[in-house]
C-alpha cells in the first residue's frame, strides 16, 4: 500500500512543556490506524497539527508526498483532511441539512443550491440520519449530533479522516451502531486515524495501532501485538488485561 500520510519528527512545545516529542509514523492509503495513549499523552495535539489547528514546533507532515505542516486549517481541509472533535461541534441555529451544506460550500469542489442540498441529504442517509435534514440540529440526541458531525466531515470529500474519540460517551447499543458506521467507511476505502479509548472499537476497527505516552511514541504495530506489549500495558492499559 502507498503511504497517504507521512509524519517525521513531529514536535509541539507549549512554553517549556513538550506535548509531542519527535513522533514519526506513516499511514497507508486505505488503512484504519488507532492512535492510543492515556489522557495527556499528546494524541489530540498530533491530530490538531495534522489538521492545521496547531502549527508544529518541528518536524514534517506530508500528504501524498506534499509537505503540509504549518499550513492553515482551511488549506489543509481543501487538500482532503477532515476531522471530528472530542466535543461535538454543531451549528445549533441551523437545520441538520444546513450543517452539512456549510461544509459542501468550502470543499475542494464546492456545491451550492439544490445540488448541495441533495448531496447533504445523501450524506445524512449514509450516516443513518436519512429523512431528518429539516430538523433543528440542536434538537438531535448526542449520538445523532455525532452522526451529523461525521456527515459534515465526509462532506469535505476527505482522503484522510481524523476521528477524535468519536465513540466516547455512547451507551452499548449506540457504540455498536457507531462501530458499524465507522466500519462501513473503512470498507468504502477511506483512510482513518482514530483516537479512541474504547478497546472494543479499537479491536474491531483498527488493523494497526500507534501508542503514545508523555508525548512520545512507544509502540507501533498490529493491534493484537500492541495491546499485548508489556510497555503499553504498563503505560496505558494498567496491569490487567486490555
Amino acid at each position: 500500500m502507498t503511504a497517504l500520510l507521512d509524519i517525521a519528527g513531529l514536535t509541539r512545545r507549549f512554553g517549556g512543556l513538550v506535548a509531542v516529542n519527535g513522533v514519526s509514523f506513516s499511514v497507508a492509503r486505505g488503512e484504519v490506524v488507532g492512535l492510543l495513549g492515556p489522557n495527556g499523552s499528546g494524541k489530540t495535539t498530533v491530530l490538531n497539527m495534522i489538521s492545521g489547528s496547531l502549527k508544529p514546533s518541528g518536524g514534517d507532515i506530508r500528504l501524498n508526498g506534499e509537505r503540509v505542516s504549518g499550513w492553515p486549517a482551511h488549506r489543509i481541509a481543501r487538500k482532503g483532511i477532515a476531522r471530528t472533535f472530542q466535543l461535538v461541534r454543531i451549528l445549533p441555529s441551523l437545520s441538520v441539512a444546513e450543517n452539512i451544506v456549510t461544509a459542501l460550500a468550502f470543499r475542494r469542489a464546492p456545491l451550492w443550491g439544490a445540488d448541495a442540498d441533495a448531496a447533504a441529504r445523501d450524506l445524512l442517509a449514509k450516516v443513518g440520519l436519512g429523512g431528518r435534514g429539516d430538523e433543528a440540529a440542536e434538537n438531535l440526541t448526542y449520538i445523532d449530533q455525532k452522526r451529523m458531525e461525521l456527515a459534515r466531515a465526509l462532506a469535505a470529500d476527505p482522503q484522510l479522516l481524523l476521528l477524535d474519540e468519536w465513540l466516547a460517551g455512547l451507551n452499548p447499543t449506540e457504540l455498536r451502531v457507531g462501530i458499524d458506521l465507522i466500519a462501513s467507511l473503512r470498507d468504502s476505502g477511506i483512510t482513518i486515524v482514530l483516537v479512541e479509548h474504547v478497546m472494543e472499537a479499537v479491536r474491531a476497527l483498527c488493523g494497526r495501532c500507534i501508542v503514545m505516552t508523555a508525548g512520545s511514541k512507544i509502540a507501533d504495530g498490529a493491534t493484537a501485538d500492541v495491546l499485548r506489549d508489556p510497555e503499553v500495558i504498563r503505560a496505558y492499559l494498567g496491569t490487567g488485561h486490555a
